[in-house]
């Protein structure tokens, strides 16, 4: 064997040392975290025996108190008895620590869990005492005692959800668990299907309390009992939720529960689509539909009739509704905008054509509540999806009412010109003066600078012309005063700007500002460039362009 041999194998034992020391000492450091933990859970049983002693002792008002306490312990004792077992699962299954945690658990954790049983059993007991004494009590009694229900309840689920880990950490352990796991089932199963009866009862008699308010709407005592009976509905829907939670732990087929949940809960949540709960749902209101049209078929067609009747009467009312608003705006002696006349006759007649829709609705016997609902997420979820459309509809508010432009104005913005065509509170049509259309969302020209270049009724128009410096000053400023006196579109009023503004490098330049109306402002642009050039030539008078004196030097060398 030669020495690179030896080097390597030297190594390769070395590694082996290096990775069973690492090893035991990452066992070690499991088994002083178990026993850490064994130390807990031991101190947790004790406290716990002590504080129930003195709940024993203790009178009726001090035993509710320490009940409590006592509960906060026990699901101390829960939790740290299930981070023992999974810390114990992970020593190796031959270690001697892990062995004897694991006998004690099997008694401690016995115990532990018909101990829990027990309590919940007072805890029932308890409950159902209170539920029945709240009849006989006063409204600020009645409503005390729902509160402390309502904590008793919380417990009652705690300790629900505690066996489940409990058993979940027996059953890590390769304890015995299906006895525990058959008891808490049939347990949360009646729970279940108690709260179901609770809340299908509840509903049957809100149905009869709700009809009887409609026709005594200022009865106070139905309108107690109706918002009664809808929070004890609401409280047994999130009971009814957090046990089917439970339940799909246990690997319980929660259909029916879930369907019950989707059907009649307010907030929908999206564990509900699932476990064939929408299915179900469907298949009940398929079901219920084909048993209604077969019954109730002659008169479903009196009322799709009547459906057909109500759409077209407010189409019509609708159609006139605009054409009446739109006459009142014309007439109006309001200064109102193009935008908010348009916004005014869409608005007016699409709601008359929206009540129209929902009467029509009502003849066939849909309800509207559940319907609107409906379209109140659905525009919620619309408007989350259309951000960027909301902001034109936000920035189309705007320009309403600010009103920096109108229809038919001619405008500079987002750096295009043209006049404005069409408007809405999404976007903005402008035709330019080559005929090309441009539609600009809202955003973009409020969050902008804005040029109205119509907005005001006269305009000054603005002109330079420049002469040589051998030109009569005088003579330029009387022809261009004739020029601009004998324009016809020019106003006298305000007066015209004739004055010599600079001496350029190659002119003389006369600033000509005329006053005239808005719609007259390019002819007058033009007429007036095309006046001075005229006259400036018979009169003699130059109109210089830049000019440059080139010299050439040569260099001639004498010999």
């Amino acid at each position: 064997m030669n020495e690179s041999s030896i080097s390597r194998a030297v190594i390769f034992f070395m590694a082996l040392y290096c990775a069973a020391t690492a090893a035991q000492d990452t066992e070690q450091a499991a088994v002083e975290h178990v026993e850490n933990l064994v130390e807990r859970f031991e101190s947790d049983i004790d406290q716990w025996r002590a504080l129930s002693r003195e709940t024993g002792k203790a009178n009726d008002m001090e035993a509710e108190a320490l009940l409590f306490r006592q509960d906060d312990r026990s699901f101390r004792l829960l939790a740290d008895a299930d981070a023992l077992a999974l810390a114990v699962a992970k020593l190796p299954e031959g270690n001697q620590v892990r062995l004897q945690v694991e006998q004690k658990l099997s008694d401690d954790l016995e115990n532990t869990t018909e101990t829990v049983f027990l309590r919940l059993a007072v805890l029932d007991k308890r409950i159902a005492s209170l539920e029945a004494e709240m009849e006989t009590l006063g409204p600020s009694a009645r409503i005390s005692t729902q509160n402390y229900l309502q904590a008793l309840e919380a417990v009652r689920f705690q300790y629900y959800e505690a066996l489940i880990n409990h058993y979940e950490s027996r059953k890590l352990l390769g304890l015995a668990y299906e006895e525990s796991k058959r008891r808490l089932t049939d347990i949360l199963y009646l729970h279940a299907e108690a709260l179901v009866g609770q809340i299908e009862l509840g509903r049957s008699v809100q149905e009869g309390l709700g009809a009887r308010l409609a026709l005594d709407p200022d009865n106070t005592d139905l309108t107690q009992a109706v918002t009664g009976l809808a929070t004890r509905k609401d409280e047994a829907l999130a009971s009814l939720s957090s046990a089917t939670d439970l339940l799909d732990r246990l690997e319980i087929d929660t259909t029916d529960y879930r369907t019950v949940l989707l059907k009649y809960s307010s907030s929908v949540s999206i564990s509900l689509f699932g476990s064939g709960a929408l299915r179900t749902l469907f298949s009940e209101w398929s079901e219920s539909l084909r048993a209604s049209v077969v019954e109730h078929s002659p008169d479903l067609v009196v009322r799709l009739l009547v459906f057909i009747l109500v759409l077209f009467a407010f189409r019509f009312l609708s159609r006139l509704t605009r054409r009446v608003v739109r006459a009142s705006c014309d007439r109006s002696s309001l200064d109102l905008s193009v935008l908010l006349k348009d916004i005014l006759v869409s608005a007016s007649g699409g709601s008359v054509m929206i009540l129209g829709i929902l009467m029509a609705l009502s003849q066939i016997g849909i309800s509207l509540g559940p319907m609107l609902t409906g379209l109140g997420v659905a525009g919620f979820i619309v408007g989350f999806a259309l951000q960027d459309t909301l902001g034109n509809f936000a920035a189309g508010a705007m320009i309403l009412i600010y009103r920096p432009y109108d229809v038919d104005d001619f405008v500079e913005v987002t750096g295009a010109s043209g006049l404005v065509k069409k408007m809405n509170l999404v976007s903005t049509t402008i035709t330019t003066f080559d005929n090309q259309t441009l539609v600009i969302p809202n955003s973009k020209i409020w969050g902008d600078v804005i040029k109205n270049v119509t907005a005001q009724k006269l305009r000054r128009v603005d002109l330079e012309f420049g002469i040589g410096y051998k030109d009569d000053i005088e003579k330029t400023e009387k022809i261009l005063a004739d020029i601009v006196e004998s324009h016809e579109l020019i106003l006298s009023k305000p007066a015209a700007t004739i004055k010599l503004h600079t001496l350029g490098e190659s002119s003389v330049n006369f600033i000509v500002r005329p006053w005239t109306k808005t719609g007259d402002y390019w002819d007058v642009y033009w007429d007036i460039t095309r006046e001075v050039k005229m006259r400036f030539d018979r009169e003699g008078i130059s109109i210089p362009f830049p000019q440059r004196d080139v010299h050439l030097h040569s260099n001639v060398s004498t010999d």
